[in-house]
């Protein structure tokens, strides 16, 4: 009985918290898995401790995380280096853009050491000032003020420049689904930037490129070439995935995929495809 109302209150402190918690491990791993295992584990650690001691849980609770997370990004980092062609973070599934953290703006801070990663986020992203940094990192404050220094110089091309209208995007992903996959090259020409990109993430289980697909040209053959196997193509739903508009589909081999579009000018700019069935069991 007494165990019993141990977690009951250990619980009701913590569950509020939890999404937040889970966004800051998110963002800090690329990984949803990682993220709720993360998030699990200081949980365990809620539970086991002198909850009456905290003054405030949420703070205690966000440096258990973000310390969690440097922990894990060590292993990470070492994995990232063997992974089969481009690494794409999970797809987060929104149906409102989310501008603190877009999917490039993720790709970027994977070149960032893991302490820039976790200054960045919790100063810049998550507005938390130098003095919780420090106390979160274990690093004093100047040290702080030097490593976001550091990050925004590698990130600043990354951040999100200018706000796209909800409806808007998704019309434009939509739109881009119709052309794409119905053949229509010439449509689809049109809302191609001259510099655009695909970044596919097969991880090796799925087909896909190693390498980045560069340029116009190159796009354009890679969809002409592709153009009889997507007609087997389902359109599932339009949504903002990791911040960016885009949609969700089931493929000709009955698996899953997301398609994100980083949008420049009304143009496509780049193209982000996840196809790694490991990294879209969440959307099930």
């Amino acid at each position: 009985m007494i165990e019993n109302t141990r977690f009951e209150d250990a619980a009701a402190g913590f569950e509020p918290l939890r999404p937040k918690l889970t966004r800051v491990a998110y963002r800090m791993l690329g990984s949803v898995p990682d993220a709720e295992d993360i998030v699990q584990d200081a949980f365990i650690r809620w539970m086991n401790i002198e909850r009456s001691d905290i003054r405030e849980p949420e703070a205690f609770l966000r440096r258990t995380v973000t310390r969690l997370c440097l922990d894990q990004l060590k292993s990470a980092r070492r994995q990232r280096e063997t992974y089969i062609g481009p690494w794409l973070p999970d797809p987060v599934v929104e149906e409102e853009e989310v501008e603190d953290v877009t999917l490039p703006l993720m790709l970027a801070l994977e070149r960032l050491s893991p302490l820039e990663r976790a200054v960045f986020l919790l100063h810049d992203v998550f507005g938390l000032g130098f003095e919780e940094v420090s106390a979160t990192i274990r690093r004093d404050p100047a040290a702080c003020r030097q490593l976001a220094s550091r990050a925004r110089e590698h990130v600043r091309s990354a951040r999100p420049r200018f706000q796209i209208e909800k409806q808007r995007g998704l019309a434009l992903a939509e739109a881009f689904f119709t052309a794409s996959r119905s053949g229509d090259l010439k449509t689809l020409g049109a809302m191609l930037a001259t510099d655009v990109s695909i970044h596919a993430d097969g991880g090796g289980k799925r087909p896909a490129a190693i390498r980045p697909i560069l340029g116009f040209d190159a796009v354009m053959k890679l969809f002409e070439g592709l153009a009889n196997l997507f007609k087997t193509t389902t359109f599932i739903r339009a949504a903002f995935i990791n911040g960016l508009p885009g949609f969700i589909t089931l493929e000709a081999d009955g698996e899953l995929q997301t398609t994100a579009l980083e949008i420049e000018d009304g143009k496509v700019a780049a193209i982000y495809v996840m196809r790694n069935p490991d990294k879209l069991k969440h959307l099930h």
